[in-house]
């Protein structure tokens, strides 16, 4: 084992419940702010600094919101994927700015004599605290907190406090929503606004105005916005309240026009008088509702806000991961320094990817970047779903629940296809597939087979009939149904079942003839739904004979998975003994 620790240590010290930063740097940007976003699986915000600058790339995500695109093909062919989907970066609400004697906190210029930035894995905070040495010479100690909340998923809460620890100062502090959608941040420059690049994983960069603004409100304390995606027609709607909190004589002032919401506190602050700006902040989306209904959720919530207050979302949050740590922590002893904390923190990523995700898929990268357009990929339910199901299974379910949600997709992507069955897709958001490259995504047609295998993983775990019967049975027999009819029978010397033309979990070695893994995965699919519909005939014979005529199945079809799965080749090496 190398024991050489890849974290600098006096920058990122050792601690097995926190991610802490002692100092800022401008050199690491694009990973700090991964490792420092919160999430919930439905609203993700990356670690930005809450005065905007500087930042790699700013990026506030809503799982599942997303605009559409034409997918060109070089030379197109019948059943290639049609229409891209890619998440959108939604209005940007983390901006608290401020100034002091009109200069602007900066970290990159600024005098800091001390700061530390952390989130403590317990509680799902980000908090910093710094001290800053003005160009005047006057002395201001910072401290921010930002929350995106596991129990009220559309939340998120913000506050920051400004002390003058030497000197008065006429302070201010603006705080914003802005919508980045023309590629351009508060500056004008495209560079800060958003990623770029030619790496694969990263997402698409649009060429033209996305999200449309189409509504603007603020009253005395409240500014809400409203935007459509210009070809998914989704809806966004954002809005934020604000406390302030001092004993300085102040002045506020609130405005709204069509891409940002201003909320600005001109304060007369005095030596050792603390300044409190608490920021509440609701995001709600959907594909079919209309801006000014969003409006109304985004008031409702932002108005529960106000009657039970900030304290009360933060100690639900504490319970929240209360439970959460009861279950998933994993203790590991007599391990290198580091290994704990790592160990944890990426519990804490799945928990911030999955926690809020209600019956959406889980992204690559979770809440926490555009990477990967968004999509979501098998590997959920790989490596994601069955931690879940040992440890939290209704959040193993209601991930579950997407790809139950999805099966008419599924089904229409095999008709295309021209398979029976159904045929779920290698990366997608609205349960199409999106991939424009078929030998890596359609050809991999085992994500069958590992939809199957963690839903029966979860039936068998948490012993929920309920679910295996009325929502999984149906998956089950569609992917089935699509294994029995891309397979076909050869006799040499023995009888037996071939699955071609596909592509492994190794997308570099694309459209090949038996690979194992999908023989070993399909095997299972096929043996694993005529095990569950014949258990169901007996245990559940009024639901089975339901599904029977829904589907039009018959007793001869399950016997023939059964001999499909029987006789299925896996491939074997004499030479290597593999």
């Amino acid at each position: 084992m190398n024991d050489v620790d890849p974290m600098d240590r006096w920058r990122f010290p050792d601690d097995p419940w926190a991610l802490v930063e002692t100092a800022p740097s401008t050199r690491d940007l694009g990973h700090t702010e991964t490792l420092f976003a919160l999430g919930n699986g439905y609203l993700g915000m990356r670690g930005n600094p809450p005065e905007g600058r500087d930042s790699h790339f700013h990026g506030t995500y809503i799982n599942g919101f997303h605009e559409t695109w034409d997918i060109h093909h070089a030379e197109s062919a019948y059943g290639f994927a049609k229409t891209g989907q890619t998440i959108v970066n939604v209005p940007d609400a983390k901006l608290m700015k401020l100034y002091v004697d009109d200069e602007p906190l900066l970290l990159s210029i600024n005098e800091i004599q001390s700061y530390k930035r952390w989130i403590d894995f317990r509680e799902g905070v980000l908090r910093r605290e710094l001290v800053w040495r003005t160009p005047a010479g006057k002395l201001v100690r910072v401290a921010t907190n930002r929350m995106v909340s596991m129990t009220h998923r559309h939340l998120a809460l913000m506050d920051i406090e400004v002390t003058m620890l030497e000197g008065d100062a006429p302070v201010v502090i603006s705080s914003q929503i802005l919508n980045r959608q023309d590629g351009m941040d508060e500056y004008r420059n495209a560079d800060l606004a958003m990623g770029s690049g030619e790496d694969p994983r990263k997402s698409r960069q649009f060429t033209e105005r996305v999200l449309k603004p189409q509504l603007h409100w603020n009253s005395d304390q409240r500014m809400i916005l409203g935007f459509q995606t210009a070809k998914s027609r989704m809806t966004l709607a954002v809005g934020a309240d604000h406390t302030i909190d001092t004993d300085n004589s102040y002045e506020a002032l609130i405005d709204t026009s069509p891409d940002i919401g201003k909320r600005v506190y001109r304060v007369e602050a005095r030596q050792g008088i603390p300044i409190r700006v608490g920021k509440a902040v609701a995001y709600h989306s959907s594909r079919q509702v209309p801006v000014r209904e969003l409006f109304d959720r985004v008031r409702r919530t932002l108005d529960r806000v106000r009657e039970q207050g900030y304290e009360s979302y933060v100690q639900d949050q504490q319970e929240w991961f209360e439970d959460y740590w009861r279950t998933a922590d994993i203790q590991v002893d007599g391990a290198p320094p580091g290994t704990q904390q790592a160990v944890r923190w990426n519990l804490f990523q799945i928990a911030q990817a999955t926690a809020r995700a209600d019956q959406l898929g889980i992204p690559a990268k979770g809440v926490t970047g555009s990477g990967y357009e968004g999509h979501y990929f098998w590997d959920s339910e790989a490596y994601v779903i069955p931690m879940l199901t040992f440890t939290h299974p209704r959040l193993a379910e209601n991930a579950l629940r997407y790809r139950v949600n999805t099966l008419p997709e599924a089904r229409l992507r095999a008709r295309e296809v021209s398979q029976r069955g159904a045929l779920f897709p290698w990366r997608t958001i609205t349960g199409e597939e999106a991939s424009a490259y078929y030998a890596a995504g359609t050809a991999q047609y085992h994500i069958n087979a590992d939809i199957a295998h963690s839903l029966l993983l979860y039936a068998r775990a948490s012993e929920d009939k309920t679910f295996l019967y009325r929502d999984g049975a149906e998956v089950l027999v569609e992917t089935a149904r699509l294994w029995a009819d891309l397979g076909f029978w050869r006799t040499n010397g023995e009888r037996q079942f071939h699955v071609h033309g596909v592509t492994g979990p190794d997308e570099y070695t694309t459209v090949v003839d038996n690979n194992f893994y999908t023989n070993v995965m399909a095997r299972a699919n096929l043996a694993d739904a005529a095990r569950v519909m014949r258990r169901m005939k007996v245990e559940d014979p009024l639901w089975y004979q339901h599904l029977v005529d829904e589907l039009d199945l018959d007793e001869s079809e399950i016997a023939c998975w059964e001999e499909c799965a029987a006789g299925i080749v896996i491939p074997f090496d004499e030479t290597f003994g593999v």
